[in-house]
This record gives C-alpha cells, sequence and structure tokens, in this order.
C-alpha cells in the first residue's frame, strides 16, 4: 500500500491543524487588517512589518523564540504551568500557536488589501442611512470584501500544509500528536523509504497546484464579473 497508516494519521493532523489555524486567522486577522487599512495613526507602519516578519524570517527563527516562550521558563510558559495547564511546547496546541504566527501575513496583507480596495465612499453612504458600525460591516464591508476573504482563507490553509521548521522546534515528531505531513516526508527520506516519501511528496505537490489553480480561476472568474 503506496500510504501507511502513519502518513493518513500525519494527513489527517494536517487537515485539523489547517482548519483550525485558518479559522482562527480570520477572526484574529480581520480586526487587524481593517485597522491596518483605515487607521492613519504612525502604528500602522511598526504594526504592519510585525505582521509580514514571518515572510521574511526563516522559519526555525520564528519557532525558536516560540520555544523560549513557550518552554517552562518562558512567560507563556510560566502562565499557563501557573494556571495548572502545564507548557504549550511539543503540543497540538502550540502547532496552532505556531502556526497562527507563521502564517499571519497570508491572511492579513489580502485582507488588508481588500479593504483598502472599498474606499470609504460606501461607508459614507451607509452613515448617511443611520447604519451603525456593525451594521455597516457586516451588510456593505463583508460582501465587498468577499474576495479578499476568499484568497486569504486559501492561502492560509494552503501555507499552514506547508509548514516545517515552526512546527518540527514548537512541536518535535510525536505520532498522532504533533507529526504533520511536512515531518513525515523528513522522516521518510532520514528512513531512507523514498518510495513512501514520493507519494507523500506529489500529494503535497497535486494540492499545492489545485490549491493556486483555484485561487488563480476564482481571480479570473471576479475580474470577469467585473
Amino acid at each position: 500500500m503506496p500510504l501507511t497508516s502513519a502518513d493518513f494519521a500525519a494527513i489527517w493532523l494536517t487537515l485539523k491543524l489547517a482548519s483550525l489555524t485558518t479559522l482562527i486567522l480570520l477572526l484574529v486577522g480581520t480586526p487587524i487588517a481593517l485597522w491596518l487599512a483605515r487607521t492613519p495613526s504612525w502604528l500602522r507602519g511598526p504594526v504592519g512589518a510585525v505582521v509580514a516578519l514571518p515572510l521574511v524570517l526563516p522559519p526555525t527563527v520564528i519557532g525558536f523564540y516560540l520555544l523560549l516562550a513557550l518552554g517552562p521558563n518562558g512567560w507563556i510558559g510560566q502562565f499557563t504551568q501557573a494556571l495548572g495547564l502545564g507548557t504549550l511546547t511539543f503540543s497540538f496546541t502550540g502547532l496552532v500557536i505556531g502556526s497562527v504566527m507563521y502564517s499571519m501575513p497570508f491572511v492579513v496583507q489580502p485582507l488588508q488589501n481588500a479593504f483598502s480596495a472599498i474606499g470609504t465612499r460606501p461607508l459614507e453612504v451607509a452613515a448617511t442611512l443611520r447604519a451603525g458600525p456593525w451594521d455597516t460591516f457586516f451588510s456593505v464591508t463583508l460582501p465587498l470584501a468577499r474576495p479578499g476573504f476568499i484568497t486569504a482563507a486559501i492561502l492560509g490553509f494552503a501555507h499552514t500544509v506547508g509548514e516545517f521548521g515552526v512546527v518540527l522546534m514548537i512541536g518535535g515528531n510525536i505520532p498522532e500528536k504533533t507529526r504533520v505531513v511536512s515531518v513525515q516526508i523528513y522522516d521518510h527520506v532520514e528512513a531512507l523509504e523514498y518510495a513512501q516519501a514520493h507519494w507523500l511528496a506529489a500529494a503535497m505537490l497535486v494540492f499545492s497546484f489545485l490549491v493556486l489553480l483555484a485561487l488563480y480561476s476564482s481571480r479570473k472568474a471576479r475580474a470577469g464579473w467585473s
């Protein structure tokens, strides 16, 4: 059989991690992107730079500092231990935290671009109709920014699926707990199991191609509608 039970367990864990990470990023990234798109504050530059850091930093750098922060001597680790939760390193929760930070710009930046493209005119019209902030967001901003949300969800999910350095630093290599597809491929290669590595790597290649195809097709369709 091309794929083993360990391979399927890694695939399931990866899909679970990517889905949860994407959901969290959409919830957390939306207000950040909205603020970045509309604020005149001088903090916009520094905050935008912090959000974009994972684009230029090696994943192992992010993973290393998260490992220190989440570990028993880190400030987050000490806080979770005080709550009786133990440390978050080498756990699925730790993977989620690392994935959220590492995939942040792939969700925030498309949303920020979508909010910026809306402009102020639709919001001013909504204000003249006495629409409140929440009503304006759900009735005006959200529908107009829907293409940005689709792009952000696709990129966030796909980028999380392809993670390696961050998840390996924080989660290690624990079967059915922190061993995702990228780590499983690495294990196969280390064990000289090239056939198994090929099947998983080929699946990742096909997945990546389909994600990009869906993304470009949706953009082309939106351009045709406009």
